[in-house]
């Protein structure tokens, strides 16, 4: 399989050695400057900055390449890339994060919301920490859990970054220190206990890993997809 990577910094990077192990090949490395031709390749991921995103998933489904993307904060123009995609029988999957476990986790804060949505006595919230160099906040993975626990939840209704707090929403705080891969920790705190699941990133292998599999995935495959459909979970 020939991968166009979109976007060459650290994840790029871990990506390409993922893809390599697994026999694939890399045609285009992009770091945002660099001309290319992404008919060369038979799928592109699509890892690069929020400014970027919208022209490099574009530029792949207009040209029947499908394309994967882990690159958050663009989302506002989500929509008209699922209507571009129908429109050209393009093939297509965001996700916040890629890693399995992570996926896992979702479905596992799901279920708790679903659980808790009925005890009045616990309040939730989000703690999310990342590396200094994440450009968006909240995190992505940490808006789809807050996602899921507004979907399951018949009082909260939205989400809100501290120190911004709103009424029925759901606190979210974002840490920024150095060399932390991702963690992501939701709490249901009262006055008799608290409830906490938790998943930490070691390192960005998961998040390439998953980022590959996909990709190998889809390809061959017509429409807008999750990493639901790709592992076949909830």
């Amino acid at each position: 399989m020939k991968i166009a990577l979109l976007g060459y910094g650290r994840m790029g990077k871990e990506i390409e050695k993922i893809a390599l192990q697994r026999g694939h090949e890399i045609v285009i490395k992009s770091s945002g400057k660099e001309t290319y031709d992404i008919t060369e390749a038979d799928v592109a991921i699509d890892f690069s900055i929020p400014l970027s995103a919208y022209k490099n998933i574009s530029n792949c489904i207009n040209n029947n390449i499908p394309v994967i993307s882990g690159t958050t904060g663009w989302l506002d123009k989500y929509n008209d890339i699922v209507s571009l995609c129908n429109q050209k029988n393009g093939a297509f999957i965001y996700a916040s994060n890629f890693s399995l476990g992570v996926n896992i986790f979702f479905e596992l804060n799901n279920q708790l919301a679903k659980m808790m949505d009925t005890l009045e006595e616990y309040n939730v919230s989000i703690e999310e920490i990342h590396h200094i160099k994440k450009l968006d906040a909240p995190s992505g993975t940490a808006i789809t859990l807050a996602e899921g626990i507004i979907e399951n939840s018949k009082e909260i209704n939205e989400w809100s970054l501290l120190p911004e707090t709103k009424d029925n929403a759901v606190p979210i705080t974002a840490v920024r220190t150095p060399e932390v891969p991702g963690t992501h920790t939701i709490s249901y705190d009262s006055e008799i206990d608290s409830i906490e699941i938790k998943h930490t990133a070691h390192n960005r292998k998961g998040f390439a890993l998953g980022a590959v599999v996909a990709a190998e995935w889809l390809v061959g495959k017509t429409g807008v997809f999750t990493m639901k459909d790709v592992l076949n979970i909830g």
